[in-house]
């Protein structure tokens, strides 16, 4: 197993934007992902502001409260399907 990962739908009121050469990105999903040595690493992902056929690009994520909270409930969520998908919860 290299990881488990899981997407979360950035909540409206959490989302943020940020530039890459030039172009600015709104980000609106988090990818998380549990590592084999049981640490988590996370990625924001996003499109172009402006629209039209823009890449889905990644993003690091900013250090908020609300959004390391999201970030817990989201970990702590797919724990417990994959728990229960394994027969273990």
């Amino acid at each position: 197993m290299s990881a488990l990962a899981v997407n979360v739908t950035i909540p409206e009121s959490l989302r943020w934007t940020d530039t890459r050469r030039g172009q600015e990105f709104q980000l609106t999903t988090l990818n998380v992902r549990l590592l084999p040595d049981g640490r988590l690493a996370v990625k924001a992902y996003g499109r172009p502001v402006a629209g039209g056929r823009g890449a889905y690009v990644s993003f690091p994520v900013p250090d908020d409260p609300e959004l390391a909270s999201l970030v817990a409930k989201a970990a702590t969520r797919a724990a417990a399907l994959w728990a229960d998908h394994r027969g273990l919860g």
